[in-house]
C-alpha cells in the first residue's frame, strides 16, 4: 500500500517503521519536513520519505492521522482532495477534542469524502514498535462504518505485527474506542503499571 503518515511523533514514527519493514510505501507529511524530530526518524526510515502534507496525501491511498486532535483542520485544509482515500484516525480526543467535533474521526467524516476508520489509538507506541509479549501477539481494535476502510486497517494492523484487529462496531462506537484507550492510559500511567502492558482478546 501507499501510506501517508501525518504526524511524525511517537505513534506515527513507530507505525512508519513497522510498515516500511513490511514492504509498504510510506511517506511522512509534515509542515516542516526537516525539523529535528523528523530528522531523527529520517535516520531510521530514510530522508526521501519526508514531504509536505499535501504531497503525501495526494500520492497515497491510505492516510494515517497521528497529530494532536486540534491540528486536524490544518491537515484537512493542507491535504487537498481526500476523494477515494482511506483515512485512519489514530488520535485520542479524550482531553482535547477538535471542537465542535467529538473526535478527529467525526471531523474527517463531516468535512471530507474520505472513508474513515478509527484504529491504532488504543495502546502505547512501545507496543506498536514491538507488539509481542512472551511469544504472543497483542491485539489492535477499530471502529467505523466503512467496510473497505476496516479491511485496510485490519491488514495494516497485522502487517505491523498485531495478532488481530477486533471490530468494536460502527461510528457510534468511536468514542467508546477512545475511552478504551483511556483505560490503557489509566492502567499504564495513572495506576503506575508502566507502559509495557497490553490488551489481547482471548476466546474459550
Amino acid at each position: 500500500m501507499k501510506i501517508a503518515i501525518i504526524g511524525s511523533g511517537n505513534v506515527g514514527g513507530a507505525l512508519a517503521q513497522r510498515w516500511v519493514a513490511a514492504g509498504h510505501t510510506v511517506l511522512v507529511g509534515a509542515r516542516f519536513p526537516l525539523s529535528e524530530k523528523n530528522i531523527k526518524l529520517a535516520t531510521i526510515i530514510g530522508e526521501d520519505r519526508f514531504t509536505s502534507v499535501q504531497s503525501a496525501v495526494q500520492q497515497c491511498d491510505v492516510i494515517l492521522i497521528a497529530t494532536a486532535p486540534p491540528a486536524v483542520f490544518d491537515v484537512i485544509s493542507q491535504g487537498g482532495d481526500f476523494t477515494g482515500k482511506v483515512v485512519i484516525d489514530a488520535t485520542n480526543s479524550v482531553r482535547m477534542a477538535p471542537d465542535p467535533y467529538p473526535t478527529v474521526f467525526h471531523a474527517f467524516a463531516a468535512k471530507t469524502p474520505a472513508a474513515v476508520v478509527k484504529c491504532f489509538n488504543s495502546t502505547g507506541f512501545e507496543n506498536m514498535l514491538n507488539p509481542v509479549y512472551r511469544g504472543e501477539k497483542i491485539d489492535m481494535f477499530m471502529a467505523g462504518d466503512h467496510t473497505q476502510a476496516k479491511a485496510v486497517a485490519r491488514t495494516l494492523a497485522t502487517d505491523a505485527g498485531f495478532g488481530d484487529c477486533t471490530d468494536f462496531g460502527g461510528s457510534d462506537k468511536v468514542v467508546l474506542l477512545e475511552q478504551f484507550a483511556l483505560a490503557w492510559i489509566n492502567l499504564a500511567i495513572m495506576q503506575g503499571m508502566g507502559r509495557d502492558i497490553a490488551f489481547r482478546l482471548v476466546r474459550r
